[in-house]
């Protein structure tokens, strides 16, 4: 205060004056009228002041609206190329809470019969036709019968948007043409139906027809497949347990053997002991479809007996209405099945 009062005194006048005027400038600034957008922006000027330094909060992003998915044709879906692989959406979901568990598409979906996207995959093609029957049958010839079956119970139960997937070509050359076709759809749900058969060690040889065959009576019954590796792994398990409890409620009985050490590189985890659900975690067509996704081995047609039963219009009518049963009851259950979300 001693050296500022010695300045003063040198400075006479001047030093003074502007004091003053500065002073009088401030003033009046204080007694002028503030508008409320003016008033605002002063408030933002002094919190910059006083956070010099500190990065800008960035606004919370707009939540990401999925795009209406286009209708899905009427004709059974035929494969031939392989389809173009959708593009990658760069916008992301923003889950509103940082606990928040991700939302299952499937389920954030509505799951009305009318609305909800089935892809009926028939298992095989008919240049690479899959398991041959006891009675020279092929795999592909069971699977596209079922399947065609499966789609009229389907649609007979309200689930219009429901689709056949015929694909052509080469096995594996195959599995990425559907994967890829069913990704295009889009679905809510991929389904693929087959027949089993057993590893060649356990084949025996017969005659059948006047032609000379091959059989295994050891082992029979149906088997359902998912795999952790699906991006809605939680719907797909939900779906297969309740396939595999409709399929068990007809009576009829899981194949065991999968989850035996004798079935060697076809051995798989058993994920329901009770009603036969398997993780088969490296198979395409449930890994890299972008939907739930599961795959049903609908029994035996490597027995000779169960071949006869899957050969009937009757047993084709009890699958057909296990799988609609099933999916009517994880759209009427699916809250309380895979929790809040």
């Amino acid at each position: 205060m001693l050296s500022s009062g010695k300045k003063f005194a040198r400075s006479g006048f001047s030093g003074w004056f502007r004091c003053r005027t500065v002073v009088a400038a401030v003033v009046a600034l204080a007694l002028l009228p503030i508008e409320v957008s003016d008033a605002g922006w002063l408030s933002d000027v002094f919190k910059g002041t006083s956070k010099q330094g500190q990065a800008p909060k960035r606004s919370p992003s707009p939540k990401h609206v999925a795009p209406t998915k286009p209708a899905m044709s009427s004709k059974p879906v035929t494969v031939a190329k392989p389809a173009a692989s959708p593009k990658r959406r760069t916008a992301k979901r923003v889950t509103p809470k940082a606990v928040a568990a991700p939302v299952s598409k499937t389920v954030a979906a509505t799951c009305e019969p009318a609305k909800f996207r089935i892809v009926l995959d028939v298992g095989h093609t008919a240049q690479s036709e899959g398991a041959i029957s006891a009675r020279n049958v092929s795999e592909f010839v069971y699977n596209l019968r079922l399947t065609q079956r499966i789609e009229e119970k389907l649609k007979a139960e309200g689930f219009a948007e429901t689709r056949l997937l015929l694909t052509e070509g080469k096995a594996r050359a195959s599995l990425v043409k559907r994967v890829a076709a069913a990704n295009n759809l889009p679905a809510d749900l991929f389904l693929s139906i087959h027949h089993d058969s057993v590893p060649k060690k356990f084949l025996e040889d017969w005659e059948f027809g006047g032609r000379k065959s091959r059989f295994s009576d050891r082992f029979s019954g149906y088997s359902v497949f998912v795999s952790s590796n699906n991006p809605e792994y939680r719907a797909s398990l939900s779906i297969a347990e309740l396939l595999a409890k409709e399929m068990k409620a007809q009576g009829l009985k899981y194949a065991e053997q999968y989850a035996q050490p004798i079935m060697g590189k076809y051995q798989h985890p058993l994920l329901n002991r009770e009603t036969g659900v398997y993780s088969y975690d490296k198979l395409i067509v449930l890994k890299k479809t972008k939907m739930a996704a599961v795959l049903l081995e609908a029994g035996s047609i490597i027995n000779r007996d169960e071949e006869l039963m899957m050969d009937s219009a009757e047993r084709r009518d009890i699958i057909s209405s296990v799988v609609a049963t099933a999916i009517k009851e994880f759209c009427d259950r699916r809250w309380g099945i895979l929790g809040p979300l």
